[in-house]
């Protein structure tokens, strides 16, 4: 879909969005676009070198503690935080949002009524943070599309292993850490009164 243009570049095809900056995100920043992220897992939290690369890449970055792993109303704070992105910005302007849904990272225990820190994440737990998530994304879905048609893509950074292979998180090298979920599609704006 997107392609830093450079040459010999074998796989970019005649659809695909090229630019001329080292990466999307000032790609599209080039191209007119508000760049804003909303931060969650402890690579966007500013608190150290490595926190502050990506949110780096973005005109406007969001983070604070209530976004990130251990909030179990993380995932609701950063639909705000989107909400408010999107209405502070003029109806014109184009506007590229990531967010980083960290309510799927370890920890996600605390989004399963009845479980506990002591017995830790399993996959029940694992659904019940997507059941959280699922509850919540429309919400966000209707934000990005208020103004206008939206391109969204949804995916994950990386899959986690609850026993697989006898393995568990996701800093190893197994299929259930590499295999993740990936979508894209157009998010259409609501019909005014008007043009019913």
């Amino acid at each position: 879909l997107f392609a830093a243009r450079f040459a010999g570049s074998e796989s970019t095809a005649p659809a695909t969005y090229v630019f001329d900056t080292p990466d999307l995100v000032s790609g599209l920043a080039a191209a007119g676009y508000r760049t804003v992220c909303v931060g969650g897992v402890g690579f966007f939290n500013k608190q150290g070198a490595l926190g502050g690369v990506l949110p780096g890449l973005f005109q406007e970055s969001h983070w604070e503690p209530e976004f990130g792993v251990p909030s179990p109303r993380s995932f609701e704070a950063q639909v705000e935080c989107a909400e408010r992105v999107v209405a502070d910005l003029p109806a014109e302007r184009r506007l590229f949002l990531f967010v980083n849904v960290s309510a799927l990272h370890q920890p996600n225990w605390f989004h399963l009524p009845g479980a506990t820190r002591e017995a830790g994440d399993s996959r029940a737990t694992h659904a019940a943070a997507l059941e959280y998530v699922d509850r919540h994304i429309g919400r966000l879905f209707a934000a990005a599309s208020r103004r206008r048609r939206c391109f969204a893509i949804v995916c994950s950074d990386h899959g986690t292993a609850y026993g697989d292979g006898g393995y568990t998180g996701h800093r190893l090298g197994h299929e259930a850490v590499w295999t993740v979920p990936y979508a894209h599609f157009f998010l259409e704006p609501p019909i005014s009164e008007e043009a019913r």
